[in-house]
């Protein structure tokens, strides 16, 4: 029986492939890689993760307490951050995208296309693209986990009524609870200053040999961009933490454990995953290009596969499957240590 072509009607899975709406959907993924780390991050830091920390069971109310406040402010900071930062450069980087002689001189142009028939297809390019785009997470998790410990006081006080331990705290709280500065410039001058900047960047000799010696990692760049940003904002989020006076002294460990497991667990079981994944999206991605044949923009629905995929799996880890475990095994860690002093104390 001959199999008549496929229409873009087609209401089964493999009509779903050239679907408007998820080829439009994977777009806005591959153009804006980081912001949709960032609203994924924010819907489930708001919803599944507190809800998962509160059913832990047999850990002291507080400490759930404290774990989801830190979940709320992770999320909030987060998207509030990528919209200041790292929109901006996926901006700069589209406009690129759709006039790179406007910005890149030629000789640039045939150093990062290489034999790729379009300079946005070339992988040397896509690595250095997405090495931009994603690298606005990596420069705000410093920041980002500076503001998420200054807030969680005020999200104790405001959701849980718990005060912070130091009356001195009102000062503190008036100038955090100010309203961010809303009046960025995002219009299009903007956005052309930051496209020659990134221009400027693809065109230094030391930063194409590097994009052109890494570009088979092409694919991996989100998940190791994504790894590093959490290993930055878990250090930065325990230090803070432990010198934080508005913080429960008797608290802070437990919450510093909570995130430290969670981050650890999340890397090691999301490589893991990735990788058993990988192998069938490959497959996915070889049927997904044949049905696309001939769009234009199969690179960037290719690009926002390889993003979308270990954005989920990170995000499901973290979010969903580990709250319960990490906030339980972190109760028991920091009262297990807290019986080894008082014992030492006692001899």
């Amino acid at each position: 029986m001959r199999v008549g072509k496929i229409s873009r009607n087609n209401t089964s899975f493999t009509g779903l492939l050239n679907s408007k709406v998820v080829l439009k959907g994977l777009e806005k993924i591959s153009d804006h890689g980081t912001s949709f780390a960032a609203g994924t991050s924010l819907a489930l830091s708001l919803t599944v993760r507190p809800l998962a920390i509160w059913s832990t069971p047999d850990t002291e109310k507080e400490n759930k307490q404290y774990a989801i406040s830190n979940s709320i402010c992770s999320g909030l900071v987060k998207f509030g951050m990528v919209e200041a930062v790292a929109l901006p450069l996926e901006n700069a980087v589209k406009k690129i995208d759709e006039n790179p002689a406007r910005v890149l001189n030629s000789q640039t142009i045939r150093s990062l296309k290489g034999t790729s028939g379009r300079l946005v297809e070339s992988g040397a390019y896509k690595f250095a693209t997405q090495l931009v785009k994603l690298g606005g997470g990596v420069i705000t998790a410093i920041p980002k986990s500076v503001l998420t410990v200054a807030f969680i006081p005020i999200i104790m006080d405001k959701i849980f009524n718990i005060k912070k331990p130091d009356k001195l705290a009102t000062k503190q709280k008036t100038s955090l609870n100010k309203e961010p500065n809303k009046n960025v410039a995002f219009g299009a001058n903007l956005t052309d200053n930051i496209s020659r900047k990134i221009g400027k960047l693809f065109e230094n000799k030391y930063f194409q040999n590097f994009v052109k010696k890494h570009e088979h990692d092409e694919k991996n760049i989100a998940k190791h961009i994504t790894a590093l940003t959490d290993v930055l904002l878990t250090g930065t989020s325990a230090f803070m933490t432990s010198k934080s006076k508005d913080i429960k002294e008797n608290r802070k460990k437990a919450l510093i454990y909570n995130n430290i497991i969670s981050t650890a667990i999340t890397l090691g079981f999301g490589y893991g995953i990735d990788n058993i994944i990988k192998g069938k999206t490959n497959k996915f991605i070889e049927n997904f290009a044949k049905i696309n044949k001939g769009d234009p923009k199969l690179h960037k629905y290719i690009e926002g596969i390889n993003i979308l995929r270990p954005a989920l799996i990170f995000a499901g880890i973290y979010y969903g499957v580990l709250p319960i475990f990490s906030t339980y095994i972190a109760e028991k860690v920091d009262n297990y240590i807290k019986k080894q002093d008082n014992e030492t104390k006692v001899k």
